[in-house]
């Protein structure tokens, strides 16, 4: 576990996320320049009392089990459905006051105060009171409960969110939202936090993967719709106007004419392995034969590792490890995060459930929208859909069939074009000059 020290230096930032899925650390990753210390996990860093630690454990172990409950035959979609609820999005329309606090908000505000939950992080913390940053919402409302000296910023991590997020009284708090998306935007002020304390920031995306004035981004892009349209129907339909948003084509691109690389993102859970499987073995035939190669992500679980690997020999696909596929895991998140980014650049199409990883559409990358676990990845799918920066899966097993009609339409080259000019990518400059020019 990171110690946590402190520095004097000026625009650095307490970077706080929890270890919990991938979510809330993939989105502190890029703001780690801030610190230049490890991220603190508020659940897992180095000294934390074990009656902290011992609650956010038995939140997270919830979580997991009932997101793997889910693939229960029969059962296991009802108990899910059941959990879920209470953890819900209440529909936008018609627009009208959600600040009633919800069981779940009032179940969290009484352990902070009454375990005195998160009181000794932020005590901590505040002996060098630097911005705090946080990428989940409970340890923002930490900070404020015992306050926090500093000023205190969350960073929002869906399209949409549920009234958890927004404090208790919320047009008394301090918490300042650094949101996504104009749609959260909204939702925090139905839940009543101050329009002066919502901003308009994007996600946080990798700076690597952009480069000063996106010049790595827009030669990824360059490629990238190289592969993803085949036959050429994209390119007669919008050529003309692709140098007005990329800059002038290359001479030569990278990549033309090879394999178009399908990277399936597992979430943190694990959960979706088997969808993973079913790709796999429908593309076996495209992987041989050139037209197609596939990424499969397997994180930090070595479980999941093996299962791919065991998916791969069972489908006599051995001798295309390499070459026609290829796997991603690591031991730590961080190293994780980082192979993940470099892969990115080598990817065409992102087949993920609809997470955080939405976001990433931003890079000028199409998704294939898997099944979304939970009520704020609905509303991500929405988000996506509506800007046409994904699609819903078809079939997993006749993936072969449908999604190279897919690639010879030019869909997945217009879903990548989408992304890049529908959703934002300033997230880690926007949130260095609001907090950095905000503070005191």
């Amino acid at each position: 576990m990171p110690k946590i020290k402190t520095h004097t230096k000026k625009n650095q930032a307490w970077i706080v996320a929890v270890d919990m899925g991938y979510g809330h650390q993939r989105a502190a990753y890029p703001l780690r320049g801030l610190d230049h210390q490890n991220i603190i996990n508020a659940n897992s860093y180095e000294g934390i009392p074990k009656k902290d630690r011992d609650i956010w454990q038995q939140s997270r172990s919830a979580y997991e089990w009932f997101t793997r409950f889910k693939r229960v035959p029969l059962v296991g979609e009802f108990v899910w459905n059941i959990f879920d609820k209470f953890q819900s999005i209440a529909p936008f329309y018609p627009r009208r006051s959600l600040t009633r606090p919800t069981l779940q908000l009032k179940q969290t505000y009484r352990l902070i105060k009454r375990k005195e939950w998160g009181k000794h992080l932020i005590e901590k913390l505040g002996k060098d009171p630097h911005p705090f940053i946080t990428t989940f919402f409970i340890p923002a409302f930490m900070a404020e409960v015992w306050e926090y000296p500093g000023e205190i910023y969350c960073v929002v991590t869906d399209a949409d969110i549920s009234r958890a997020w927004a404090p208790m009284d919320p047009r008394a708090s301090r918490i300042k939202y650094l949101a996504p998306t104009k749609r959260a935007m909204e939702r925090l002020r139905l839940y009543g936090i101050p329009s002066e304390n919502i901003m308009l920031t994007g996600f946080p995306l990798p700076e690597e993967l952009i480069g000063q004035n996106e010049k790595v981004l827009k030669h990824d892009i360059w490629r990238r719709l190289a592969v993803l349209d085949p036959s050429g129907v994209f390119h007669r339909n919008y050529g003309d106007t692709l140098e007005q948003f990329l800059g002038k084509k290359p001479a030569v691109i990278d990549g033309e004419k090879k394999r178009v690389w399908v990277m399936f993102a597992i979430g943190g859970a694990g959960a979706q392995r088997v969808l993973g499987s079913q790709l796999l073995e429908s593309l076996a035939v495209h992987i041989k034969t050139g037209k197609i190669g596939v990424t499969l992500v397997a994180g930090i679980h070595n479980d999941v590792l093996e299962f791919f690997k065991r998916s791969i020999s069972q489908f006599r696909l051995d001798d295309y490890v390499g070459h026609g596929i290829k796997i991603i895991s690591a031991d730590k998140k961080e190293e994780y995060f980082r192979t993940f980014n470099l892969a990115l650049r080598e990817t065409d199409i992102l087949w993920t459930k609809p997470s955080e990883l939405s976001f990433y559409t931003a890079l000028g990358i199409p998704i294939v929208i898997a099944p979304p676990i939970g009520s704020q990845e609905k509303f991500n799918q929405y988000w996506l859909e509506v800007i046409g920066a994904g699609v819903a899966q078809e079939n997993p097993k006749y993936t072969h069939e449908w999604l190279m009609d897919y690639l010879d339409n030019g869909w997945m080259a217009e879903a990548a074009l989408q992304g890049y000019l529908e959703a934002p990518r300033e997230g880690v400059e926007s949130i260095k000059k609001i907090v950095f020019n905000s503070s005191p």
